[in-house]
């Protein structure tokens, strides 16, 4: 091939040959603004090196407190708390997936085929889920008053949306011929839902909703910051008076708490969903 057919072919494919000049400019303009709004962020909110060493400072002199760790005398208020908060999760989550499902069935594209009504329930799915599980613990707290209540009732409600929504997409992924099948042999629509939908997403639901467990029994200590319930007062209540060494304790409870039920669900979800064998050979 010649340089004029090189030169031909540059002309006819630029970009084949690398980035056109446009391109180059186009990428350094956008690298530039990048970095000015970067810079911006910084300077909006006083990110400095000597704010950042001096942060890292007293963050080490707390984490030197902290050790070693201790129950105090109020011990079994830790572990009350600690019992709460998962009690909370538990419950929380339970209601919230058992809502999900009529829910998620009334999302899903392959179920509701009325567009303004699937459409309505995914934006009421968006915007219940658009609001933090803490905004939405401060604002039960306010109506039911302080206590584990208002805990359940925020993760219930902020787990519901989520869960609807990931039901609904698994729901649509389903595969359609069990469904056909349970409608050929004289079923009806809501048979083929039951018996043709539902298990084959049952297995995606129930890992879901145990994930949502575990990740709400960390949400939980949070929750009880505000008043909700559960280790979080605990947790507020030492920091206020920097009794470090029973907050370090209530980290390490709280570490081994979310280990035993992931390692529980583990098992749960084995047992039911199963596992699969692998073909030898």
């Amino acid at each position: 091939m010649t340089q004029a057919d090189i030169a031909l072919w540059q002309n006819r494919l630029p970009r084949a040959f690398g980035p056109t000049p446009a391109v180059k400019a186009l990428r350094w303009v956008a690298g530039a603004a990048f970095i000015l709004w970067l810079g911006t962020l910084l300077w909006w909110f006083d990110i400095t090196p000597t704010r950042i060493w001096n942060g890292l400072s007293g963050l080490a002199v707390i984490v030197r407190l902290m050790v070693p760790p201790s129950p105090g005398e109020l011990w079994m208020d830790i572990l009350k708390g600690m019992a709460e908060s998962v009690a909370m999760a538990f419950l929380g989550t339970f209601l919230a997936a058992l809502v999900a499902v009529p829910l998620g069935f009334l999302g899903a594209r392959n179920i509701v085929t009325v567009t303004l009504l699937r459409f309505s329930v995914r934006r009421l799915f968006d915007g219940v889920r658009g609001v933090d599980q803490l905004i939405w613990a401060l604002a039960y707290v306010r109506a039911v008053g302080l206590g584990p209540l208002a805990g359940v009732l925020a993760i219930f409600t902020s787990d519901m949306a989520v869960l609807a929504k990931l039901y609904a997409e698994a729901i649509e992924n389903a595969e359609k011929k069990q469904s056909e099948g349970v409608i050929a042999a004289g079923g009806s629509r809501l048979h083929a839902m039951r018996y043709g939908v539902l298990p084959q997403v049952m297995p995606v639901m129930l890992a879901q909703a145990l994930y949502f467990f575990e990740s709400n029994t960390r949400s939980a200590a949070i929750l009880g910051v505000v008043g909700a319930g559960g280790i979080g007062l605990q947790i507020a209540e030492r920091i206020k008076v920097r009794h470090w060494d029973e907050v370090a304790f209530i980290i390490i409870l709280m570490v081994i708490t979310v280990g035993v039920i992931d390692y529980l669900s583990a098992k749960v979800r084995k047992r039911l969903i199963g596992v699969r064998e692998t073909p030898v050979g």
